[in-house]
């Protein structure tokens, strides 16, 4: 799906009961209002809500030589412009093998290791930053995001207030669903008896058919 900035203020509008905006440069207070939470981080706070796999990029990190850690971990690598939220980091390319040992603050990560992979939600214009790429469901939640910033100013209205944080949260929930439902399928980790079956049957196996037990 494909939204705009226009169309998103309009939803916002309409979750607040207003009349919609000709264009973004109406002069309107309504206009004003939302231009003041898009300003400030209305995407990236959304972003910032879940791990949204239309915005998730993985990327290899070197350490920074350049930084040198006092103490604990050997390693830091910097995180880039457009991080807003770590998704994995994984010492191999295929992100099977998850890096327990590493911590993360102040833009960087550390752990012990000379080269890391990471996925991480971004804002950068290709990726979470692209509104091309957003799923229905994430623009409804955007939409509501920005309507429940607006409301209270706008209708001086507490119950009016009260509905759109509800209608907030109801796409937030919506809109996780639809992008779990994006990724490859899922198995779950089968139990210790199916383990323990599998691994006797490679036993009997691998010892040839006469071993078999009846």
């Amino acid at each position: 799906m494909s939204t705009s900035r226009l169309k998103l203020y309009n939803d916002a509008l309409t979750a607040c009961g207003e009349s919609h905006l000709a264009s973004l440069t109406e002069d309107r207070e309504p206009r004003r209002l939302l231009d003041h939470v898009w300003d400030n981080d209305g995407i990236k706070n959304c972003l910032e809500a879940a791990q949204w796999k239309f915005a998730t990029k993985a990327a290899q990190l070197d350490y920074d030589p350049a930084y040198d850690p006092e103490f604990g971990y050997r390693r830091a690598f910097e995180k880039a412009s457009d991080w807003i939220l770590t998704c994995a980091v994984c010492s191999d390319e295929f992100f099977q093998v998850p890096l327990l040992q590493y911590n993360e603050e102040a833009g960087f990560l550390y752990c012990d290791l000379d080269l890391i992979y990471v996925k991480y939600v971004s804002n950068d214009p290709a990726y979470g930053g692209d509104m091309s790429k957003w799923t229905s469901r994430f623009a409804d939640f955007v939409a509501a995001h920005f309507a429940s910033k607006i409301v209270l100013k706008l209708t001086s209205d507490p119950d009016r207030q009260k509905n759109v944080l509800a209608l907030r949260e109801k796409y937030l929930r919506l809109a996780t669903n639809i992008d779990a439902m994006a990724g490859p399928t899922q198995f779950p980790p089968e139990g210790s008896w199916v383990s323990a079956r599998r691994s006797r049957g490679r036993s009997w196996r691998s010892r040839g058919t006469d071993n078999i037990p009846t």
